[in-house]
């Protein structure tokens, strides 16, 4: 990756007061807001971290926007998971380069993002086409090639069944995820991790019961908290707002027979 800006690249903008817009450069373009214009050309062949003026007189700091940035400042048809949530699904899910991953309901293609960028080769499954294109347009036009090579989006519904075998990894966004338990047990290898994404503990504890049943143990539930602090000189404190509850996370591993049968066997 060049360290100056070309045409093509993407640019965050960043205002006096953090105020972040996603700018894609181009040889003529112009960037337009209340505090002015930002010609791309100011731009253009300068290094990251670079400051500019509008011709208001507004200053704005140019930088290669995040992954995290990305998801929250890019075009959506669904809510996206948020990025506290989408790290800690990396974690749980073991993502590493070359894992297969099937992902279920892929929305604005937000968590198919990170899942790629982490190195996973990704098949999605999303029932409606509107969210299946706007999740491929999002990934093909804010990653690049080489990511997108590994991603492919099909229009099916996972309740009925998951086509690919030897999956390592199933990754749901979607309201009945107990429903994906038995396909999911078909599907992958035994060590292979489930996780689901959901908003409300009485859908944790039909997706829960159903694990139970399952061939799937070691079963995990947990919630990520966000609190950011304020920090200027003597004043420390924790900031007033956070990013409280989004969602649930729960993670199950499919074990062989004689192992399920241990761990679920009362102590001695």
């Amino acid at each position: 990756m060049s360290d100056r800006f070309a045409a093509g690249d993407r640019v965050l903008l960043l205002d006096s007061k953090r105020r972040r817009h996603l700018v894609t450069l181009a040889d003529e373009g112009r960037f337009h807001s209340h505090s002015g214009i930002v010609d791309h050309a100011q731009l253009i062949g300068r290094p990251e971290g670079t400051t500019v003026r509008s011709t208001a007189g507004a200053r704005y700091v140019a930088l290669r926007p995040t992954l995290s940035e990305l998801v929250l400042e890019m075009p959506r048809g669904a809510q996206v998971i948020y990025p506290k949530d989408l790290g800690a699904i990396l974690m749980a899910a073991d993502i590493f380069a070359g894992v297969k991953v099937v992902e279920a309901g892929v929305g604005s293609g937000a968590l198919s993002m990170a899942l790629l960028r982490a190195g996973a080769d990704v098949v999605g499954y999303e029932l409606r086409p509107d969210f299946a294109a706007r999740a491929a347009a999002n990934v093909a036009q804010l990653l690049d090639r080489q990511h997108a090579r590994r991603f492919r989006v099909e229009e099916r519904d996972v309740y009925e069944g998951i086509v690919e075998s030897g999956v390592d990894r199933v990754v749901l966004d979607l309201p009945e995820p107990w429903r994906v338990v038995p396909h999911a047990e078909t599907a992958m290898h035994p060590g292979g991790i489930l996780v689901a994404y959901l908003p409300t503990i009485g859908q944790v504890t039909q997706l829960r019961q159903t694990l139970a049943d399952s061939a799937f143990g070691l079963a995990e539930t947990v919630e990520v908290l966000q609190r950011t602090w304020h920090v200027e000189g003597r004043s420390v404190r924790p900031d007033h707002r956070m990013v409280g509850h989004t969602g649930f996370l729960t993670h199950a591993r499919l074990l062989l027979a004689e192992e399920r049968s241990d761990e679920t066997a009362p102590p001695a």
